[in-house]
């Protein structure tokens, strides 16, 4: 689908790194082993991302540091295509409209990072859930986007203890909860 729109695979990785998690930063070297491309190929898509304002840079000792700006006009709507692009809306619409006891859904593993992955991995926050709709949701979730879906459910001060200082994205949140969830 994204594809079609931009032809770089690059670019759709390093979109898809620095804009699905906003706190992402990373510099040159490692986005060459993490991708397995020449450091060249990502230099010149970085450098053309950073001329066009969408990210910002700072330097960290020798390593140039790059991160989404989250300023820019555009990163909430790039950010909600690349939701769309992964399916994290269908899953979001779909779990959340039918599970009235749900206080937050947390993205983990790739995606928490900025990492394409045909798997999703999820934290659902929230008391007496029924799994047997959960994975019904996830089964016509899976459908429609093409991607497998795992979940766990966990209560908030869980969340905190298993996931310290591991990434973690917020995808939704009851407007009844608290937003403070620190895990570093």
């Amino acid at each position: 689908m994204i594809e079609g729109l931009i032809t770089s695979k690059t670019r759709i990785r390093l979109l898809l790194k620095f804009f699905l998690n906003s706190e992402t930063k990373s510099y040159l070297r490692s986005l060459e082993s993490e991708f397995g491309e020449s450091s060249n190929s990502i230099r010149v898509e970085l450098n053309k991302m950073e001329k066009a304002k969408l990210l910002n840079s700072t330097n960290d000792g020798n390593k140039k540091m790059y991160f989404a700006n989250i300023s820019h006009p555009l990163f909430e709507d790039i950010n909600n295509i690349l939701k769309k692009f992964v399916g994290i809306d269908q899953i979001i619409d779909k779990i959340t409209s039918q599970l009235g006891d749900l206080q937050a859904a947390y993205l983990t593993g790739d995606f928490a990072t900025g990492q394409d992955s045909q798997i999703i991995d999820m934290v659902l926050i929230g008391n007496k859930l029924d799994r047997e709709l959960i994975d019904s949701l996830v089964l016509k979730a899976e459908e429609f986007i093409s991607r497998s879906i795992k979940y766990i459910i966990l209560s908030q001060e869980e969340l905190i203890r298993v996931f310290r200082n591991k990434p973690v994205l917020l995808i939704w949140r009851s407007e009844t909860i608290n937003a403070c969830t620190n895990l570093n």
